[in-house]
């Protein structure tokens, strides 16, 4: 199969999608609690359903939030890693910084993948093979190679607890915004530097986020230090980072101590 039935096949399941959430208004919409206190709607069932229809054939797994995990997608070398709604906080509260997120890991790669943003009618989708194009035109990150000036997207949940204090002083901008498929999603289509988050992050929070970078050539790592390996046993990340090539560096040695801090607490 070549690599661009993948990306017809994200690109159709991301219009259904399109189907399914005209039929609700963000911040008009009833929620109901998760166990661990996430809201969850009647838009991310919905939209998981779809997925679930236009996305994975025989042989290949599947990896959602909205989907009870099933262990024979560890005996895939093909798994689709979804979330119906990142940032389903911020479209229940009708801040628009939320996404449809889909990605394809390959072997544990993340090989294709892609994002809608509604309220701004942004698409991102790209693969390793072929780059990114964003809303159909191809795009690349940004050519920033030092921290100086950078724009860093920052979870607002993160900034609103006080994880982002200790940067209040950095040489970058910190930019808050909701969801973390979103804000990698930006990176991947240059129109932000960097984002990181030292707190746990689910594979489906992240997959398409990581592919899209990957596939504009960006740096994508885990706060360990190592690339980031999906469609684990337990699929949750310590922390991700994202960034333009040439920020890789100064991101590490900038964040030597916080991440060692983390790692060590």
């Amino acid at each position: 199969m070549s690599r661009r039935e993948d990306i017809e096949r994200i690109a159709a399941a991301l219009d259904r999608a399109r189907e399914v959430l005209a039929k609700f208004t963000p911040g008009q919409v009833e929620h109901r609690l998760k166990d661990r206190g996430d809201p969850v709607t009647e838009a991310d069932t919905a939209i998981n359903d779809v997925l679930l229809e236009s996305l994975p054939r025989e042989g290949e797994g599947w990896l959602s939030e909205e989907t009870v995990d099933a262990p024979a997608r560890l005996s895939c070398e093909r798994v689709w890693v979804v979330d119906p709604l990142d940032g389903t906080k911020e479209f229940v509260q009708g801040v628009p910084e939320w996404c449809v997120s889909v990605a394809l890991v390959e072997g544990g790669r993340p090989v294709a993948g892609g994002i809608w943003n509604p309220p701004e009618d942004l698409t991102v989708i790209g693969s390793v093979e072929d780059g990114v194009r964003v809303n159909g035109t191809r795009s690349q990150l940004t050519a920033r190679a030092g921290l100086q000036g950078a724009s860093v997207l920052a979870s607002r949940s993160e900034v609103k607890r006080g994880e982002w204090e200790q940067f209040r002083d950095a040489p970058f901008e910190v930019v808050p915004m909701g969801s973390v498929a979103y804000k990698m999603a930006r990176v991947a289509a240059g129109l932000a530097d960097a984002t990181w988050t030292l707190v746990p992050k689910h594979e489906w929070d992240v997959a398409a986020g990581a592919a899209l970078v990957a596939a504009a050539g960006g740096s994508v790592w885990t706060i360990e230090g190592e690339d980031a390996v999906f469609n684990r046993r337990k699929p949750k990340f310590r922390g991700l980072l994202a960034a333009a090539p040439g920020l890789e560096p100064p991101i590490r040695e900038y964040l030597r101590e916080p991440i060692a801090s983390v790692l060590g607490s």
